[in-house]
């Protein structure tokens, strides 16, 4: 999948505009979304349930022009599924992610 690259506050920006309340709103769908797919990564037991839940993060990473969760969620897809390196480097950006919004 190609995704046009930008960054995660422009892709914001263009969406909600001015409107504060918007913004919030996206980032908190963002976060959370991320969030999930992370945990559903960890728990992942089988190829394609680790498989899914990757692809979904490298989607949310795609739309979003987050290019640091792309890269992490190819690293997961590229891993063997229960990789606890991969699932730690994606925690690790959740609590960035988390402390910045």
């Amino acid at each position: 999948m190609a995704y046009e690259s930008g960054s995660f506050e422009a892709a914001i920006a263009a969406a909600a505009g001015a409107d504060a309340d918007l913004r919030a709103q996206l980032i908190g769908g963002f976060v959370e979304s991320v969030v999930t797919q992370i945990d559903l990564l960890g728990r992942a037991r089988c190829d394609g349930n680790w498989h899914v839940a990757a692809q979904r993060l490298k989607g949310l990473g795609a739309s979003f022009h987050d290019g640091e969760l792309v890269a992490l969620a190819e690293r997961a897809l590229d891993s063997a599924p229960g990789d606890p390196v991969a699932v730690r480097h994606l925690m690790d950006y959740s609590v960035r992610l988390t402390a910045k919004t």
